[in-house]
């Protein structure tokens, strides 16, 4: 999975609200661009943040590209990170 790559992927506020959009659907780069007060380059850039994290899939189609969230890396993320806070039923 590369955690590393996850983490620093989840780390920008921009990125997160990029995927907080995307939990209702998929959507195009500019339908992205119109949540945001930065540059279509600048998102361009998240996108492949998060897209080389494994958290988003791309689907291009004519002239768009599509982003729709990748749910088994975030569910392998949420497994670790409940990993991290073990079995305290024991004492």
């Amino acid at each position: 999975m590369g955690l590393q790559n996850t983490m620093r992927a989840l780390a920008d506020p921009i990125r997160r609200e990029i995927l907080n959009l995307l939990k209702c659907g998929r959507m195009s780069a500019g339908d992205i661009c119109e949540h945001f007060d930065v540059t279509a380059a600048s998102i361009s850039r998240h996108l492949s943040v998060l897209k080389e994290a494994d958290l988003i899939r791309d689907t291009r189609e004519g002239k768009f590209i599509f982003y729709e969230l990748n749910t088994s890396v975030l569910e392998e993320v949420m497994l670790w990170i409940t990993g991290l806070k073990g079995d305290n039923d024991n004492g």
